[in-house]
């Protein structure tokens, strides 16, 4: 959530934001008046109250009428005094129902628009011109089959549709790009982290993911727990309701997690093979940092990133997300798009989002610097989401007989193999 302070000195910036968002400008001013009544009946429960205090000193020093007199005071207090409670109580939820609902405040440079208003920051390595090489490319579906790697007829028959079985070959790549991503995340002083698939609804919400995410979201109404889309969200409630020392700063964690989204709004989207899937592993950094550190962080989320990609030898382009595109949570965020040459563009292989103090401020975290106790800023990155990756390493490294080139960071993970082979059948 947002500072109400600052909604209160600079509602236009906070209209601006949900404007640019393309979310409810109104609820801007809904929340100003929300404010204003619980501040006001705030300050009468108080009055009140300190006048009910200093009427029962007096009502035990004064005698006959003067005394009936107080005392038909005090009673009239007693019950004005439970009707400002009552009336203070529904203010302050109001306002914390409808600060909720607000979204982050957009950095000023996100550029705005919707899905396709992104601005294109840097492109890396180069598209492969498979026609000069004599062969038509094959998609990762049909090179998972010949590899015995993927089987989503299977995986649909145990599971439904967007399930599918990682095997053989399939299974030690996924292996593969775990460990070689927490090598990469512990040398530049990540934490390795083991994270909890499901969480409590305060964990959920806290991060921002019980908001317009909601409908991607899988809950157990029997145990009222929610099943993680990410392991930002048990990384992010990992210090709810602490207070961290400024020393211990920065705080850097790498998660391992499976994931689960309903995929809600992606009828019909690429429903072939496993880029779009109900149930996926990944790694994500996940960062704690004074708020005036968020920005630099950012940018070291998201060279470790490109770094991640580059070892893969992949052709990928960083996109600046645009304002309406970006979730609750980020004031900011960059996606780092790998090619996929069967479907001729770049798609979503890692983000990175700098959420500024939004998640620490919902979760209770602060930072204790000397005497002085605010909320920090948290940030996210998506190292490696195992499916798009193994997507994008199969299309990007197949060679005319169907086999694939190992990408040589991964090599030492899968016992020294250079070349996945077809499987004969």
């Amino acid at each position: 959530m947002i500072d109400l302070r600052l909604l209160r000195e600079d509602p236009d910036r906070v209209r601006a934001s949900q404007r640019a968002r393309g979310e409810d400008v109104a609820l801007v001013d809904s929340l100003l008046s929300a404010d204003e009544r619980r501040r006001s009946s705030g300050v009468r429960f108080d009055e009140l109250r300190a006048e009910q205090k200093g009427l029962g000193k007096l009502i035990g020093k004064a005698t006959g009428d003067e005394k009936a007199e107080l005392l038909k005071r005090a009673e009239q207090l007693k019950t004005d005094v439970k009707a400002a409670d009552t009336e203070r109580d529904a203010a302050d939820t109001e306002t914390q129902e409808l600060l909720q609902r607000l979204g982050n405040l957009v950095h000023p440079d996100v550029p705005v628009g919707g899905e396709e208003d992104f601005v294109t920051l840097e492109t890396h390595g180069t598209h492969r011109d498979f026609a000069a090489e004599g062969f038509e490319p094959k998609d990762h579906l049909e090179l998972g089959q010949l590899l015995g790697a993927i089987d989503v007829e299977r995986g649909a028959k145990v599971s439904g549709s967007r399930f599918y079985f990682l095997t053989g070959v399939g299974a030690l790549l996924e292996l593969a790009l775990v460990n070689a991503a927490i090598a990469q995340a512990t040398a530049a002083g990540f934490t390795p982290m083991l994270t909890p698939a499901l969480v409590r609804p305060q964990s959920m919400a806290g991060t921002g993911f019980l908001g317009q995410a909601a409908q991607d979201v899988y809950h157990l109404d029997k145990d009222d727990l929610y099943l993680v889309g990410t392991s930002e969200v048990p990384l992010a409630a990992y210090h709810m309701d602490e207070i961290l020392d400024a020393e211990r700063l920065p705080l850097r964690y790498a998660g391992f997690s499976p994931c689960f989204r309903r995929e809600a709004g992606s009828h019909g989207k690429d429903t072939r093979g496993i880029f779009r899937v109900h149930q996926f592993d990944k790694v994500e950094m996940f960062s704690y940092v004074l708020p005036e550190d968020s920005q630099a962080e950012h940018q070291r989320l998201l060279e470790w990133e490109k770094q991640w990609l580059t070892s893969l030898e992949l052709p990928f382009r960083v996109i600046d997300v645009a304002s309406a595109d970006l979730g609750s949570s980020a004031a900011r965020k960059y996606d780092c798009e790998a090619w996929i040459p069967t479907q001729g563009k770049y798609r979503e292989l890692t983000s990175t989002s700098d959420c500024t103090e939004f998640q620490s401020r919902r979760l209770s975290i602060r930072v204790r610097e000397g005497k002085k106790v605010r909320p920090l800023a948290t940030l996210n990155g998506t190292l490696c989401a195992v499916p798009r990756t193994i997507v994008a390493i199969l299309e990007n490294h197949q060679q005319a007989d169907g086999s694939v080139r190992v990408p040589e960071v991964l090599r030492p993970y899968l016992g020294g193999r250079e070349v996945l082979e077809p499987v004969a059948k």
